[in-house]
């Protein structure tokens, strides 16, 4: 048996239209998964990458948004990767902001995490991956609902493993470095801003989609069985800096 082999199992991958959501779609799905690639929007590019699989509409400004997703068929794999940021200085920051940012980057994430075990825990087997950030673990500047978003995120991580290891769900998370997609083109586009971000990466480079995929796809395989409520850090070694 192949330990990283994801033959006979199914995945439902949220944000899965661009960046980081697409590749770990695209990952997965190379790992032998089928899988559900979910968005706010259609996910039809990520679904011709792949060239299976399906696409399913899911909106989490409605954290309840995937409740009778998992009642209706088997999902043994759930990667939480959909999420949202908003900035501005603390002092001005508004409810609004506030309000939306953790309503899809925490509470949506966990009431999705409850219906994916409600139907789980009965089979005795399931894995889920939640996408945290560096900022699970340091401050950033300008993004106070981001901050404390995935802060949450790698909290509840760490209580969801504590609660269902023992009946055979592994919850572990992945806190994506600096990674080359959409939302770090404009840091890339200013040399200055690059290359500082750079000077502090001991791995030299900026982290490609796929880096993350391919961990989705060992944290998603019984190579990880025993691996419950970790944040590993795929970061190029940012965080040992």
């Amino acid at each position: 048996m192949n330990p990283f082999s994801l033959d006979g199992q199914v995945a439902l991958v949220t944000g899965a239209n661009t960046g980081i959501g697409q590749a770990i779609a695209v990952a997965l799905s190379q790992a032998g998964a089928e899988v559900i690639a979910s968005g706010r929007r259609d996910c039809d590019e990520t679904l011709a990458l792949m060239g299976s699989g399906r696409g399913l509409r899911l909106d989490f400004r409605d954290p309840l948004a995937a409740r009778d997703v998992f009642a209706s068929e088997r999902i043994d794999i759930l990667v939480n990767n959909a999420g949202i940021i908003r900035r501005a200085d603390a002092v001005e920051f508004s409810e609004a902001d506030w309000d939306e940012v953790m309503d899809v980057n925490l509470k949506a994430l966990f009431f999705t995490c409850q219906a994916f075990a409600r139907a789980a825990l009965p089979r005795g087997r399931g894995k889920i991956v939640n996408i945290a950030s560096l900022l699970s673990f340091q401050g950033g500047i300008r993004v106070p609902s981001y901050t404390a978003s995935k802060h949450g995120v790698a909290g509840l991580t760490r209580l969801m493993a504590n609660e269902w290891a023992a009946a055979g769900l592994n919850v572990n998370a992945i806190a994506p470095g600096y990674i080359e997609t959409n939302n770090t083109e404009a840091l890339r586009a200013d040399p200055d801003r690059s290359r500082a971000i750079l000077d502090r990466i001991p791995a030299g480079r900026w982290g490609r989609p796929e880096d993350i995929g391919q961990t989705a796809v060992f944290l998603s395989a019984p190579a990880s069985d025993y691996i419950n409520g970790a944040v590993l850090n795929v970061d190029g070694g940012w965080l040992a800096r």
